[in-house]
C-alpha cells in the first residue's frame, strides 16, 4: 500500500496533539487512506492535501485501535464527535528551496514540532543505519516521511527521519539525512499543524 503520504500526517498530528498537552496515542491511518478522496488512497497522495482536507472538514481522527490499518483502501468508516480523536484547526506548509534554508526549517522544526516532509527514498531500501550523505536525487521527491529531529554533535550534523517501513526497517523505523546539503530533497517542503484540544476517554 503506498500510503506514505497518511503515515507522514497522521504521525505530524500525533506529534503536534501531544506537544499542545494530549496524551501519545497512535492515530487511525486508516481512516486518513479511506476517508480522504481528495488523495488516492494506496495508490498515492500528497501530505498538504490530506492537512488541508484535515483542516476544511474537521475529520475526528479516531485512534488506531479504534481505526487500525488493513494495508489496502476501503470504505470510509463515521464516527460521531464523542469518539476519542483529535482535530486539527490549522496548518503551515513552506517550501525550503535551498540548502540555506535548511537552518529554517530547523527552526520550523524546534517552534512547531514535527514536519512531515517529501524525499526521494528510491535508495532508502538498503539502509542499514549511519548517515545517508548522497546516493539519492535533489530533485526528485517520492516519498513522504517525518522530520523529528537533528543532532548538531560532531563532524556531520544529521537530521532525524521517521519513516513508515516499520521498526525494523533502519534504525528502528528511523534514518538519518546529512544536514545542509538539501540530500534527498528533505528540504523540498515542510508542513507542521495545529491540533484543536483532543478528547479522549478517560
Amino acid at each position: 500500500c503506498g500510503g506514505c503520504w497518511a503515515f507522514a500526517s497522521v504521525q505530524v498530528v500525533e506529534s503536534a496533539s501531544v506537544l499542545a498537552g494530549g496524551l501519545l496515542k497512535p492515530l487511525s491511518v486508516q481512516q486518513v487512506l479511506d476517508c480522504s478522496r481528495v488523495n488516492h488512497g494506496c495508490q498515492g497522495g500528497d501530505t498538504v492535501t490530506a492537512f488541508s482536507w484535515l483542516n476544511k472538514t474537521r475529520l475526528h481522527l479516531v485512534l488506531e485501535s479504534v481505526y487500525p490499518f488493513t494495508n489496502s483502501a476501503g470504505p470510509c468508516r463515521i464516527f460521531t464527535n464523542s469518539t476519542p480523536g483529535v482535530e486539527i484547526k490549522d496548518f503551515a506548509s513552506h517550501s525550503f528551496v535551498s540548502s540555506d534554508d535548511e537552518e529554517a526549517m530547523m527552526g520550523w522544526l524546534v517552534g512547531r514540532g514535527p514536519l512531515a516532509v517529501s524525499v526521494d527514498a528510491v535508495s532508502w531500501q538498503d539502509y542499514l543505519g549511519g548517515v545517508v550523505q548522497h546516493h539519492c536525487s535533489s530533485s526528485a521527491p517520492n516519498h513522504a516521511v517525518t522530520l523529528t529531529g537533528y543532532s548538531l554533535v560532531g563532524d556531520l550534523p544529521y537530521w532525524i527521519v521517521r519513516n513508515s517501513w516499520g521498526p525494523e526497517w533502519g534504525l528502528d523505523g528511523y534514518i538519518y539525512i546529512k544536514m545542509f546539503e538539501n540530500v534527498c530533497d528533505i528540504n523540498h517542503c515542510g508542513c507542521p499543524v495545529n491540533p484543536l484540544p483532543q478528547m479522549y476517554a478517560s
